[in-house]
């Protein structure tokens, strides 16, 4: 996988003259599947996927070639009733998302179908005044008279330019919708090198993994203010990389969860997160998991900043 790290313009010679490029940004509610729909329309994984909702923080970007299109998907938080202000940070930024993309899918969960959630994004959308679509995702798990029925209950309650029925984790009608939103993005040149797959850095991808492999972990002992930083991401001179992590948490019975007994909790997740990064970023991998407690870190403006969020008081 490539990620970023500076502004990579190699490759950008072989773009032809009818390129194009759009951005798209997948707005729902949380566990509507963005991450995973991100993760099939790029080919690769891009973004987290864990049963905990919320745990897309930030707007991420996945890059992916159809033809001459280069389609920058936004997997945006999922937008929700915010309570506090990491949660308010997150809408936010969602709707942000939204509101500079050039087309704006919304994903929905067949299954659960129009939640009190889904109500409120509708309403959100109707100041949206990019080209808007309905995904429907999760199709497998939902019998075809009541997907039909769905489809038509939501193009009653907002207008939408194409409907698609999609399962993310199958990856049914995902080529169907590339072709669709390649044909549509503006003509214009690429904004990355065909090659590049997402703008994480290397060292958020890292921070994103483990983040990840703690949530899978222990997602029913660990609330969800917990977060990962990359302290230190240093490749060495034979091709590896050294990775220094902290976990953040807020109380120190938090800590001797992830701890485990003798270490081995903290363990385990290092050592699944070290094979993942291998995996993604094709080198050997040094990994050291550190848990800190800082009671505050979810009203620390770094923090935010690191995640690409914005601090409000």
């Amino acid at each position: 996988m490539k990620a970023h790290n500076e502004h990579d313009t190699a490759g950008m010679t072989d773009m032809p003259e009818d390129a194009r490029c759009g951005f798209v940004a997948l707005i729902g509610a949380p566990n509507a599947g963005k991450s995973t729909l991100l993760n099939a329309l790029v080919g690769t994984k891009v973004s987290i996927v864990t049963h905990k909702a919320q745990t897309t923080r930030t707007r991420i970007r996945g890059v992916a070639m159809h033809g001459p299109a280069q389609l920058v998907f936004v997997d945006t938080p999922g937008i929700f009733a915010p309570r506090r202000r990491l949660d308010r940070a997150m809408v936010k930024s969602a709707w942000t998302g939204a509101g500079d993309a050039d087309v704006v899918a919304l994903v929905v969960d067949s299954p659960r179908g129009v939640t009190e959630e889904v109500r409120a994004l509708l309403e959100g959308l109707e100041a949206i005044r990019q080209p808007r679509v309905l995904v429907l995702n999760k199709i497998d798990l939902v019998e075809r008279e009541k997907l039909l029925e769905l489809t038509a209950t939501l193009n009653g309650m907002a207008t939408f330019e194409e409907t698609f029925m999609i399962s993310a984790l199958k990856g049914d009608g995902i080529t169907d919708f590339l072709q669709w939103v390649a044909d549509r993005v503006p003509a214009g040149p690429w904004h990355f090198p065909p090659e590049q797959l997402t703008d994480l850095t290397l060292a958020l991808t890292a921070a994103e993994i483990t983040r990840e492999k703690l949530f899978l972990r222990i997602h029913k002992e660990i609330p969800y203010n917990v977060t990962v930083e990359t302290e230190k991401f240093e490749a060495r001179r034979n091709g590896d990389y050294k990775i220094d992590q902290v976990i953040y948490v807020t109380r120190d019975s938090h800590k001797m969860i992830i701890l485990g007994k003798s270490g081995q909790t903290i363990k385990a997740i290092g050592s699944q997160a070290r094979k993942e990064m291998e995996q993604i970023f094709d080198t050997r991998v040094h990994l050291f998991l550190f848990v800190k407690v800082r009671e505050n870190w979810a009203d620390d403006p770094g923090r935010y900043r690191e995640m690409g969020l914005e601090f409000h008081d």
